[in-house]
């Protein structure tokens, strides 16, 4: 799938963030988000055209921190100040005021950035929703998004093996539209998983990585 016109996108808004390290763990990221949305929408017998959008929707879900670089890239703290971690929470907004303003984008596919880390118990945010109120792709995000964020190296902890964050997110799943996280696990166990884990293993290899924070289940970022 093409995605050069939101590889272009997160280049023109992430010019604030100089360390080139940064933007690739960036990048690294977001396809790993990309390809797990894709698939876990097959998974779950969604129309192509969905699917796709998901995909699109992975690669731009964190957009929005680009906006806030200065406050989330090339800290070595290990755990943030309020003050950032409030600026943190403002990602997934900005992201949706990004897209928005880009033009081109359905309104599906912003709502789901504007809600991918909200909870499906309702401890989510910006919004607090709750349960169907947050929108379907979102629920997709947020499983694919905290697995990717786990096994990938964090300022302030190693990254955790496939193994341990499946249990890490188990513990969390109160999180998850439990439809979806079913079927990002039968994703993850699928034989050609593989093609994913050479980015998880490219993720492993980054000092860095963007979004600073106290722990997934701390800060839910």
């Amino acid at each position: 799938m093409d995605l050069s016109r939101e590889i272009d996108l997160i280049e023109r808004v992430g010019e604030g963030v100089k360390d080139w390290e940064d933007m690739a763990a960036f990048l690294n990221h977001a396809v790993i988000v990309s390809k797990l949305a894709g698939r876990v929408a097959r998974q779950l017998g969604e129309p192509e055209a969905f699917c796709r959008e998901m995909e699109i929707a992975g690669i731009l879900h964190d957009i929005g921190k680009l906006r806030v670089a200065a406050y989330l890239y090339g800290t070595q703290t290990e755990r943030l100040h309020v003050s950032r971690l409030k600026h943190v929470r403002m990602h997934p907004s900005l992201g949706h005021d990004i897209l928005r303003s880009a033009g081109g984008y359905s309104e599906n596919l912003i709502s789901c950035i504007a809600c991918h880390h909200e909870n499906y118990d309702g401890t989510g945010y910006p919004n607090h929703l709750h349960g169907e109120e947050i929108p379907f792709g979102a629920r997709i995000l947020r499983v694919c998004d905290m697995f990717a964020a786990l096994v990938s190296n964090r300022n302030y902890r190693a990254a955790f093996s496939v193994d341990a964050a499946l249990e890490i997110m188990i513990d969390e799943i109160k999180s998850f539209d439990m439809r979806v996280f079913l079927a990002f696990l039968s994703v993850v166990h699928a034989e050609d998983f593989a093609r994913i884990e050479a980015y998880i293993a490219t993720a492993r290899c980054y000092k860095k990585q963007p979004m600073g924070g106290q722990s997934e289940r701390q800060s839910n970022t």
